[in-house]
């Protein structure tokens, strides 16, 4: 064995994660060395993630949780910072692959100081391309770093995409699983509350993604970053339902073979892929057995009961900074939602109003200061919108 992979993971204290983490933990002794790790607020899962994998670095985002993080730190050789700057630093450091996996916009400076540094970086944090694809791109072509795809149906597109032969694809099949409301009626949805829209059937995900997997912004989202990640055009990227899970995404070419991964639901997967590519590593994972299962079924989406996924396509159309508008409306309208401030279906309403809204700004130039204003004032917009909704 040569020199041990280093790895920082941005967001160490969420699923992705501590998925990242429980690989580590099984792999052989030597193999990877922690570099840095950061959380948001959960100071003591961080230390004791710090503590277990004897990270260089650790970094908070919340500064008003410092002291608590070097209290929990006391006496080992792990340096800690907080607040944004810390996040940065974070990023920045030597490490030969960087897990970007912080949740929301909030992770697209700390990705961008990672693909700054030339590192090889698993892609868990789709708002990245989502926010600023054509300027995430530009960065990755400039230093030199390499994007993988860690969401399960853009990792599974990766594996059985013949990159090298672009032409001889017809189209990219996403695959989604419905989300808990999936067979729900009209009625239902509009009174659905949060506790049951964070009962997803299959995954194990935080608060904000199990609530877009309900609405199927999700699998919005994810529409757009699979455009970005594999230079392909809405036309040519197709949804469907997939209840079970197994089969994560298809490719099909054009002498009509179709190409799919499958496997169990479990994250650990793609992101072993990730981790070791171009090369394989062993995952603690349940191994697919095909004769215990009961059927595969695929099912067209709902556009009229799920609206979401339909915006997203037309957000993507539009270009320009209207899927930055979207990620960030539907950030604000979906905390709003889990605070019980409106209904589950004005989730996706709020988005839409949104991008209506500020339609004359889509073809702003896209930099990190338009960028980040535009998600301000689209998160501003949006907070207007929930008021309104709230007072009438």
């Amino acid at each position: 064995m040569g020199k041990p992979v280093r790895i920082s993971i941005l967001g160490s204290t969420g699923s992705i994660g501590q998925s990242t983490l429980d690989l580590v933990r099984h792999s052989e002794p030597g193999r990877f060395e922690i570099v840095a790790l950061t959380a948001n607020t959960n100071a003591e899962l961080l230390a004791e993630q710090a503590k277990e994998f004897d990270a260089e670095f650790v970094a908070l985002g919340s500064a008003e949780k410092s002291q608590e993080l070097q209290t929990r730190l006391n006496g080992s050789k792990t340096k800690t910072g907080t607040g944004k700057s810390a996040l940065l630093e974070a990023g920045a450091m030597d490490a030969d692959f960087v897990m970007a996996s912080i949740i929301g916009a909030a992770g697209l400076e700390p990705t961008l100081a990672a693909i700054d540094q030339g590192a090889r970086i698993g892609l868990a944090n789709k708002e990245s391309l989502v926010c600023a694809g054509d300027y995430v791109l530009r960065r990755v072509y400039k230093s030199g770093a390499q994007l993988l795809p860690v969401d399960s149906e853009h990792n599974a597109i990766f594996q059985v995409l013949e990159q090298d032969h672009p032409a001889g694809v017809a189209r990219l099949i996403l695959t989604a699983s419905g989300g808990p409301f999936f067979n729900a009626d009209k009625e239902t949805l509009a009174n659905v509350k949060a506790k049951d829209a964070l009962k997803h059937p299959i995954w194990d995900m935080g608060a904000k993604i199990t609530i877009d997997s309900a609405t199927m912004m999700n699998k919005g989202l994810e529409l757009i970053e699979a455009s970005y990640l594999f230079g392909r055009s809405s036309e040519e990227i197709d949804v469907v339902i997939h209840p079970q899970s197994i089969v994560h995404s298809m490719v099909e070419y054009i002498d009509g073979s179709v190409l799919a991964q499958m496997g169990m639901p479990d994250m650990r997967t793609p992101i072993a892929h990730v981790m070791a590519w171009p090369e394989r590593m062993k995952a603690p994972v349940e191994r697919l057995d095909l004769t215990k299962l009961s059927g595969l079924t695929f099912f067209e989406p709902d556009n009229e009961k799920f609206p979401a996924l339909v915006i997203a396509r037309q957000a993507l159309k539009a270009g320009g900074q209207a899927t930055n508008i979207l990620n960030a409306a539907n950030e604000v309208a979906v905390a709003a939602f889990l605070r019980d401030h409106i209904r589950f279906t004005d989730i996706s309403a709020i988005s839409e109003h949104a991008l209506d809204d500020l339609s004359d700004t889509f073809s702003t130039e896209q930099n990190l200061e338009t960028i980040l204003a535009l998600d301000a004032k689209a998160r501003s917009t949006a907070t207007d919108l929930i008021h309104r909704l709230r007072n009438s």
